[in-house]
């Protein structure tokens, strides 16, 4: 199969997607197979929280969304363009997804097939149905990719080579297990912001998207504050108001209550605005519904510390004060090069 033949079903994936907003579902009679799979996409969406509580319409809805602007022509052009994609003889790439947030192993399953190998793949029980839905589709497109993918129901096995996402416990039991075998195994990362009290508000009302969006639950969100002593909160809280009706979510509002006795038990100290708590506290990841947050120093101090712990950490959030930082509201709208835990996936598959 040519490399322009597998860019080409991406990108008819893309426009695919491209017709499914929060705002309204808009069916393009440009669009391949829309008669045999448009209706069901549509009552898949609206039967993901059914599936998994944490999915609303919404988010599944901005996963899309996120999707469809990814797999443009030119997107794919400039992320394959330092490549050279030369398979002679392919390779089962088996892939051990997440279920966190909607869709969150795609870009592992995009980059398998994109370099020209099979993908086994072992779902999340909390995302058993929107990948096999778009594997369906993409081979409507491409019926020679029947014979590349498979979906396993149990165990993983005739693989070359695992790309596996988990937590910490369970990378532990990927490591052993997998020890005979080219790897790449994700632990539990998470992002912060660095702040030094000039953002503006719509800075900070971005700053409560990479906050707020999947309720918290991907890498990707921020879950860390690092600010400078004597800084205060007011304008933060104030420009995060805004997503207040987060709290009628009922599994958040659980959280929220929940994890708000244990800090008020334990006797920390808190900041609370009725829908999130912040906590000053070491560590980097928060629990839903709590934002840590800790002083600094000095950039240069803090900037250092976040290099030597870098492999705990996914994302950095700043106004241009760190360097490799990203822009507020950008941290879950990567781009198809922004490789999670800085491991080039395509390098790794390409030299299997």
């Amino acid at each position: 199969m040519a490399q322009n033949d597998k860019k080409r079903v991406f990108i008819e994936l893309g426009k695919f997607l491209s017709q499914f907003s929060e705002q309204e579902n808009r069916k393009d009679s440009t669009v391949l197979f829309n008669d045999l799979f448009f209706e069901d996409f549509e009552n898949l969406i609206l039967l993901s929280q059914s599936h998994n509580g944490w999915y609303t319409p919404e988010n599944v809805y901005f996963a899309i969304q996120s999707w469809a602007s990814a797999l443009s022509e030119a997107n794919l052009e400039k992320w394959l363009s330092g490549y050279s994609i030369e398979i002679n003889e392919p390779k089962n790439i088996g892939l051990i997804l997440a279920g966190n947030i909607p869709l969150v192993g795609f870009h592992d399953f995009l980059s398998v097939l994109i370099s020209g190998n099979n993908v086994l793949i072992k779902t999340s029980s909390n995302d058993q149905y929107l990948l096999p839905f778009l594997a369906k589709y993409i081979i409507a497109i491409e019926p020679e990719l029947a014979n590349k993918i498979t979906f396993v129901e149990g165990k993983l096995e005739n693989f070359d080579a695992v790309i596996a996402t988990g937590s910490n416990n369970t990378a532990r039991y990927f490591e052993y297990y997998f020890k005979d075998k080219p790897s790449i195994i994700r632990k539990n990362r998470n992002s912060v912001a660095v702040l030094n009290g000039e953002e503006t508000k719509e800075q900070l009302v971005a700053l409560g998207e990479d906050i707020f969006r999947y309720f918290g639950l991907g890498c990707r969100n921020v879950s860390k504050l690092f600010v400078p002593k004597g800084y205060s909160f007011d304008a933060f809280f104030e420009a995060i108001f805004k997503y207040q009706d987060i709290i009628h979510y009922e599994k958040y509002a659980n959280n929220y209550d929940y994890n708000k006795a244990v800090f008020l038990m334990s006797n920390f100290k808190l900041l609370d605005n009725g829908f999130l708590t912040i906590k000053e506290d070491n560590s980097y990841a928060s629990p839903i519904s709590s934002v840590f947050y800790e002083y600094y120093d000095s950039i240069e101090d803090l900037q250092t510390r976040l290099q030597s712990e870098n492999e705990q950490i996914q994302c950095i959030v700043s106004n241009k004060l760190v360097e490799n930082s990203i822009d507020f509201g950008n941290t879950q709208r990567p781009n198809l090069w922004d490789y999670a835990d800085n491991v080039d996936t395509i390098s790794f598959l390409l030299t299997i």
